[in-house]
């Protein structure tokens, strides 16, 4: 008789610890890196807008400004001079993630700011052990918090990039349709490839998100094709076109479907956080 009811208790435990644990699961964030070595391919503007619109679909969204230039910072509407903990001092240590974490008042879309600072946090991070994998530990304390963590990239393959991708569950790849951008893309293909067998095995592309594209220059055409025949299976439905609109939101702090909700960029971003729930759900 006890011992029935000894391994009915257990039973019991053993239950009860499976539905926390799955709980815990299902509550950690996707984490997805924007990144390309290349500077100018709408990197910022798109880990700006995709995390603002994936929060107004109603999935609590937290962004990491991971580039020294704070622009992903001053886009959602926060003032870098009024920063007083930033994501370099989460990743040199000196705080916590959640101590950096600031509302941005848009829907459901909070923030991690940078700092100029963060662009020494390179040569900071050199002497200290498994500096790869420092932010994918400082992001693990707040991970349960939020749905999706976009962190956007500085435009190289430092380690400051490093660290986000071995941080991330995905990345998508912002690219211009120009000949340097097809071929920087072989050489960031071959660093993801490279941080998924040693720091991050997880790793995948989430997808490959054409920007700035003008269907009426015949280069951005081909080479457009030329991507469709290597990563037809990676491309994002809906590209960005040059819009007037999608430049503007920026200087005045607010991502494009705040900005211009009835403008072109912002009908496209929307389109894109939907497919980005698609593929990572």
């Amino acid at each position: 008789m006890c011992t029935s009811i000894v391994g009915a208790y257990n039973a019991y435990q053993l239950y009860f610890c499976n539905i926390k644990y799955h709980q815990t699961e299902c509550r950690m964030a996707y984490i997805i890196s924007l990144a390309n070595q290349k500077g100018g391919v709408g990197k910022t503007t798109s880990a700006v807008n995709c995390a603002a619109a994936v929060g107004a679909l109603g999935k609590k969204t937290l962004l990491v400004d991971l580039d020294p230039q704070g622009n992903a910072t001053s886009g959602v509407g926060i003032q870098k001079r009024g920063v007083k903990i930033s994501s370099y001092d989460v990743v040199i240590g000196r705080a916590k993630a959640s101590e950096a974490v600031v509302d941005t008042g848009f829907a459901n879309l909070f923030a991690i700011p940078s700092q100029i600072a963060l662009a020494g946090a390179e040569f900071e991070l050199i002497d200290m052990e498994k500096r790869e994998l420092i932010l994918k530990n400082a992001l693990a304390e707040i991970a349960d918090d939020y749905d999706y963590i976009f962190i956007d990239c500085p435009p190289s393959l430092g380690i400051l990039s490093i660290n986000a991708l071995a941080a991330s569950s995905g990345v998508i790849i912002p690219m211009q349709c120009e000949f340097y951008s097809l071929e920087g893309l072989s050489q960031l293909m071959l660093s993801i490839r490279n941080v998924k067998r040693l720091y991050n095995p997880g790793l995948e592309i989430t997808g490959i998100l054409i920007t700035m594209y003008n269907g009426r220059l015949n280069l951005s055409a081909q080479v457009l094709e030329e991507i469709k025949k290597y990563y037809a299976d990676k491309l994002f439905a809906t590209g960005i076109v040059r819009n007037v609109k999608l430049s503007e939101a920026p200087s005045y702090g607010e991502p494009i479907i705040y900005y211009d909700k009835y403008s072109k960029g912002a009908r496209a971003y929307n389109d894109v956080a939907k497919e980005i729930l698609e593929r990572t759900l």
